[in-house]
């Protein structure tokens, strides 16, 4: 065999005798594994040694092994179970006995093993069982056997053996049989127990087999001596008698055993029927202990009472409920303790469950305490027995449920008003308002007007200041509007910062328009919060009762547009509705939604526009501007899409796209060579993007996620913008300062058009300054445009802030903003915004970093 061969054999060998072990003896340790083992294979020897030990025999003695065997094995087939005991009788053994008298020990070894391999099989289904049994049976019959025959040969070579000498014998060798039996089964549950045999306990549990074995010896002896006196065919006559005997006797013990369960079952039924009787009884008085008990000491008030309400019996809750006695209370009606209009009640639901029209009555009522108090129950009243009518008995219990009452108030006014402000909300005012509505349409001279207010700048002092101190402007702010109203009016909080105002029985719209104006001049007055003082002022929308409508949410929705409306003309300021406006604000809704899809799926755009070096006509960068083309419309303004963007809290998507995009793809033409290292992206942001507390973060992960240059990043925020955050909002300063850290730039877009102040200038983090287009496209030699540019480039000279030009459209204006010294400059005279690719062409007219384009678009 080769040495693969070997390892391979080696291997599989132990895989499967661990699955042999596995399916046979799972919970067999080592000792009993080996012990079994052992004794099976000792057993085969034993069982092949006899079967060519009967070769030596005659044919009508193998002829009468073989029946006995088949005779025992038969046997085994047939227990007889003792009556009043678990364990049963197998006449095999007289048999296996027999045929050891007559023909030895050999012959005796296979109708053993026979009949424990049948004996085996009907008790277990185990395998381990089924082998090792039959084994060891043989080799207690071969071992003991072999003694008895050797001790017969002994006593009869002496002259000693008798026929009373060989029953002794014949039932000592059947109880040495059963011990060594008994003992090598026995052995196999010890050993895997890992504990030592005990006899005591042995034969304590199988003393009774063990004179059966005597017995059953015993009539094989006395088989044997007649077989030996009259010859071998009397055992044809005698195994049907000792058949018919052990079946008369399996029978009997049957009978007995069936008469004994009928007996048993008998006993057990009356006795069962005893003890329910008994715990009958028992159950009735128990019962009715535990309801005496649980009458008097029940924690909710309980009273028995007739069908007049008549009190029988109260218990101790319902005395302290009530605060009274229970001689103030017995022989008295409940009628007397209960709110005078809920009495009534009370007892027409009393008599009908006296009179069994329902099984029970359930009711919230008022009860008076003796302190004259009101104490809310819930009363449940149902019969008590079986009797009804006059003569009837119902037992009452009240619960106090005044807490409970108090909750629901408290919940009513929860749901119906605002828990910020203390205002009726908007389920509140909707009630209100269509009751009002419903009035107008029954009176037309019920004239009323609604006004919708939201607060310009609410989301800022959320983001800079946090929402406790939103909170808390909104409480403030709730106070004025309730102070400048008419005490009839309705003020309520719809959400967040918007507020309406139902003006009733008002004799014409301007007294609504006369109350918003007065209403803006009292909510522009700074707000003190936390010490800091915060300006803000509100939008009004203004609907009236001659639009003619029918449905409260109508007046709402209009209302609600006219309030777009003062928004979209400058804020701080309010409208009147018209009808004209539905189609606007449709307009706007439906470019909001389109405009959130679009940015949603990233389907808006990134042109750059090149700046250039005015001096040398060199690239210096690009301005990053976005462009949304719409499906249907055509290409959209950022005039348009991007204030409603700040308006719906689509800025910040909006600013991060156009940073991710612009700063990767700034970080791509860098890419190119070292000639293209210098040039810059600048990216405009929106005021709504300075206050926001993660703002620099936000454009760190821009500049990370493109590894890009910090210091190649600018950031623009228009002047008034800019101007208008820092008065207001101390977080921007910091916001400044974390991005100037970062290494971005920063610069004031539009500038000239706003009210910037110079020590401002001086101060901030401020790289560049922008002017305006609109300077730039008025400037004609002399003019004051030109002027107002000549003093920019200066102040950003002495300031040491670079100076850009937008809107350069012809030569003069470039002509002239050389002269002036002004560094750098965009504009259609110079480049249009282009996409991605068209600047790819741009770059590739570049020869090094030296080189220059004309100056011309």
């Amino acid at each position: 065999m080769s040495t693969a061969a070997s390892l391979e054999t080696s291997t599989v060998r132990p895989g499967a005798l661990q699955r042999l072990h596995a399916a046979l003896m799972p919970d067999y340790n080592r000792k009993a594994t080996l012990y079994w083992w052992s004794m099976v294979l000792i057993g085969a020897l034993v069982l092949l040694h006899s079967a060519l030990a009967l070769r030596e025999l005659s044919s009508a003695a193998l002829l009468q092994t073989l029946a006995g065997t088949l005779v025992a094995t038969l046997a085994g087939f047939f227990p007889v179970r003792m009556p009043r005991a678990k364990n049963s009788f197998v006449a095999g053994e007289i048999f296996i006995f027999l045929v050891l008298l007559m023909h030895g020990p050999a012959a005796a070894t296979l109708a053993a093993a026979g009949e424990a391999l049948v004996g085996s099989w009907r008790t277990s289904r185990r395998w381990t069982s089924r082998i090792a049994s039959p084994a060891m049976a043989a080799v207690a019959m071969y071992g003991a056997g072999s003694l008895l025959h050797w001790g017969t040969d002994a006593l009869q070579a002496r002259g000693l053996l008798g026929d009373g000498v060989l029953l002794l014998a014949a039932m000592a060798f059947s109880i040495a049989y059963f011990v060594a039996n008994t003992l090598l089964v026995t052995m196999v549950l010890y050993l895997k127990r890992n504990e030592r045999p005990v006899l005591r306990e042995l034969f304590g549990s199988f003393g009774w087999i063990a004179a059966t074995y005597a017995g059953s010896a015993s009539v094989a002896g006395l088989l044997t001596l007649t077989v030996a006196q009259s010859g071998p065919g009397v055992l044809m006559a005698i195994v049907p008698i000792v058949g018919l005997m052990l079946a008369t006797l399996h029978f009997f013990f049957k009978q007995q055993a069936a008469d004994e369960a009928v007996r048993r079952s008998r006993v057990e039924a009356a006795e069962r029927e005893a003890q329910q009787a008994a715990r009958h009884v028992r159950e009735l008085r128990e019962s009715e202990q535990r309801f005496h008990s649980a009458f008097t000491h029940a924690s909710i008030g309980m009273a028995l009472v007739t069908p007049d309400g008549t009190l029988r019996q109260v218990n101790r809750a319902l005395r302290a409920l009530l605060g009274l006695d229970e001689q103030e209370m017995l022989g008295r009606r409940l009628g007397e303790f209960v709110a005078a209009e809920d009495a009534p009640e009370l007892l027409a639901q009393l008599a009908r469950v006296a009179t069994q029209q329902c099984e029970s009555t359930a009711l919230e009522l008022r009860c008076r305490h003796r302190a004259g108090d009101d104490v809310w129950v819930a009363l449940n009243a149902s019969l008590l027995g079986d009797h009804a009518g006059e003569n009837a008995t119902l037992i009452v219990q009240l619960q106090d449920i005044s807490a409970r009452r108090v909750a629901e108030q408290r919940l009513q006014h929860i749901a119906f008003h605002d828990s910020l402000t203390g205002l009726p909300n908007r389920a509140h005012f909707h009630a209100h308002l269509a009751r009002a509505v419903e009035r107008h349409r029954a009176d037309p001279t019920h004239r009323f007007a609604v006004m919708f207010l939201d607060f310009d700048r609410f989301k800022l002092i959320n983001d800079s200041m946090g929402h406790g101190a939103g909170d808390e402007f909104l409480v403030q702010v709730a106070r004025r509007i309730r102070i400048h109203v008419r005490p009839g009016d309705v003020v309520a909080r719809l959400g967040g910062d918007e507020f309406a105002v139902l003006c009733e029985n008002i004799e014409r719209d301007a007294h609504a328009v006369h109350l918003a104006e007065r209403l803006q001049q009292a909510l522009r007055q700074p707000v003190l919060i936390n010490g800091t003082e915060i300006t803000s002022s509100a939008s009004i929308g203004i609907t009236s009762s001659n639009i003619g409508y029918r449905l409260p949410e109508e007046v709402l929705r209009d209302a609600d547009i006219a309030m777009y409306q003062a928004k979209a003309a400058g804020k701080a300021r309010h409208a009147l509705f018209d009808a004209g406006l539905h189609q606007q604000v449709s307009d706007r809704v439906q470019l909001e939604r389109e405009l959130r899809r679009a940015l949603d799926s990233g389907r808006l755009s990134v042109v750059y526009q090149p700046l250039h070096d005015l001096g040398n006509g060199r690239l210096t960068g690009f301005e990053a501007l976005a462009r949304w083309r719409h499906p249907v419309h055509g290409d959209i303004p950022p005039s348009t899409f991007i204030p409603i963007a700040e308006e719906s809290a689509l800025i910040g998507p909006l600013t991060d796209l156009v940073l991710d995009r612009a700063c990767r793809q700034l970080r791509q033409w860098h890419a190119r060579g070292p000639q293209y290292q210098h040039l810059r992206m600048q990216v405009n942001v929106s005021g709504n993007d300075l206050t926001h507390t993660g703002f620099a973060q936000r454009v760190t992960r821009a500049i990370v996620n493109a590894r890009l240059q910090p210091d190649r990043l600018t950031l623009e925020l228009t002047e008034n913008v800019l101007m208008d955050r820092l008065d207001h909002e101390g977080g921007t300063l910091s916001q400044l300062g974390a991005l100037r850290e970062l290494g971005v730039g920063l610069s004031v877009d539009d500038f000239g058009t706003g009210y910037s102040s110079l020590s401002y200038l001086s101060s901030l983090p401020i790289d560049s300054l922008k002017i305006d287009a609109s300077f730039v496209r008025g400037m004609q030699v002399g003019s004051k445009e030109a002027e107002v540019v000549r003093a920019i480039v200066s102040l950003g000279g002495s300031l040491g802030k670079r100076v850009i030009a937008e809107g350069i459209e012809t030569e003069s204006q470039l002509a002239q903003l050389r002269e002036m010294g002004c560094e750098s400059g965009q504009g259609f005279h110079l480049s249009r915004p282009m996409d991605p690719d068209q600047i790819e062409l741009l770059l590739d007219r570049f020869e090094d970093s030296s080189t220059a384009l004309p100056l011309a678009a």
